[in-house]
C-alpha cells in the first residue's frame, strides 16, 4: 500500500512520534493505522494515545438533573464554534438534557424517536430538524447517557463552558451539602485529569496483559534494559504498569486540591466519609468530552483554491 504523506501527519497527531519513525511504522504495516500505533509504542516511540482523544467536532455538552438521584449528560455537534456560542443553539442543547433526564430511553434510535419535551406534538428528531433550519447549520444529538441512583445522590459539574460534562455516581447514606460539595470537587478532578476507571478493580485482565506486552517490547528493544536479568525487568514492568494505574484510575490519582500535593482522591474520600459520618464511595462517573472521537473537516482553502483554479 503506498504510504502518503496525509497518513504519516495523521500518525504524528495520534502519537507524537517523529516524521520518519511515522513512515517507517505505517510501511511496516501497510497503512494500517491502529497496528502503526501499535507498533510506534512497542519501540518507544509512541505514548498510549488514541485516536479517540482527538477532539476536532464543535457543540457542547450540558447535563441536566432531576433532583438528588438522577442526572443526564448530552453531547450536541454543531458545524462551527460560532453556532456552538449561539444563545439559540445553547438553549436547544439544555432542552436536549432536559430531555435526557426525564427518558427511559435505552438507546438514541428510541430516544430521538420520543415526543419532544418541549412540545409533545413533534417527536426529539423533528424538533432537531426544525432547528437545523432555523440555524441553517447541520446539528446532530450525538449520545447521551442517563443515571440514576437510590442509596445515594449524583452530582454533575461543567467545565469550559459545555466543553466538558460530568457525572458522579456517589453510594452514600448521608446526602448533605458537605457531601454534595466534596464530590463536586470529584467531578472537578475527573473533568481535569480524565480517569477511566473508579479503582483498579474495574481494570480488566486483557489490558493489564496488553500494556506488559507493550513495556516487555520497549524493554527488549532498549540495549541496556534488555540486558538486565528477567526478575528485574518483571519488576520494571510491575513498576511502570502501577505507575500507570495511578494516573488512569480515580482514586489512585492525587487529588487536585491536595495541600499536601500527594493526597489522593481515595484518602480525600476517606477524609469526606469520617466529615459525613457515613461512608461516601463513587460508584461510577460519566464524562463526555466535546468531539471525543470525531475529527473535524480539514480544510485547506489555497488548495481548495488551486484546484478550482484548475478545474
Amino acid at each position: 500500500m503506498a504510504i502518503t504523506a496525509a497518513m504519516v501527519k495523521e500518525l504524528r497527531e495520534i502519537t507524537g512520534a517523529g516524521m520518519m519513525d511515522c513512515k517507517k511504522a505505517l510501511g511496516e504495516t501497510d497503512g494500517d493505522m491502529d497496528a502503526a500505533v501499535e507498533f510506534l509504542r512497542k519501540n518507544g516511540q509512541a505514548k498510549a494515545e488514541k485516536k479517540a482523544n482527538r477532539i476536532a467536532a464543535e457543540g457542547l455538552c450540558t447535563v441536566a438533573m432531576e433532583g438528588d438521584n438522577a442526572a443526564a449528560v448530552v453531547e450536541v455537534n454543531s458545524e462551527t464554534d460560532f453556532v456552538a456560542k449561539n444563545e439559540t443553539f445553547q438553549s436547544f442543547v439544555a432542552s436536549v438534557a432536559k430531555q435526557a433526564v426525564a427518558s427511559d430511553a435505552a438507546d438514541m434510535d428510541a430516544f430521538m424517536a420520543e415526543k419532544w419535551v418541549e412540545d409533545s406534538s413533534k417527536t426529539v428528531n423533528e424538533a432537531l430538524v426544525e432547528k437545523v433550519a432555523v440555524i441553517g447549520e447541520n446539528l446532530k444529538i450525538r449520545r447521551f447517557e442517563k443515571v440514576v441512583e437510590n442509596n445515594g445522590c449524583v452530582v454533575t459539574y461543567v467545565h469550559g463552558g459545555g466543553r466538558i460534562g460530568v457525572i458522579v455516581d456517589a453510594e452514600t447514606s448521608v446526602v448533605n451539602d458537605e457531601v454534595k460539595e466534596g464530590l463536586k470537587n470529584i467531578a472537578m478532578q475527573i473533568a481535569a485529569l480524565n480517569p477511566k476507571y473508579v479503582s483498579r478493580a474495574e481494570v480488566s485482565a486483557d489490558f493489564i496483559a496488553h500494556e506488559k506486552e507493550i513495556l516487555l517490547a520497549q524493554i527488549m528493544n532498549d540495549p541496556k534494559e534488555s540486558q538486565k536479568p528477567e526478575k528485574v525487568i518483571n519488576g520494571m514492568i510491575e513498576g511502570r504498569i502501577s505507575k500507570e494505574l495511578k494516573e488512569i484510575c480515580l482514586v489512585d490519582q492525587v487529588y487536585v486540591k491536595a495541600e499536601d500535593g500527594k493526597q489522593t482522591v481515595g484518602k480525600y474520600l476517606e477524609e469526606l466519609s469520617k466529615a459525613a459520618g457515613a461512608t461516601v464511595s463513587v460508584k461510577k462517573f460519566v464524562r463526555f468530552e466535546t468531539g471525543e472521537g470525531l475529527e473535524k473537516k480539514n480544510e485547506d482553502f489555497a488548495a481548495e483554491v488551486a484546484a478550482q483554479m484548475n478545474a
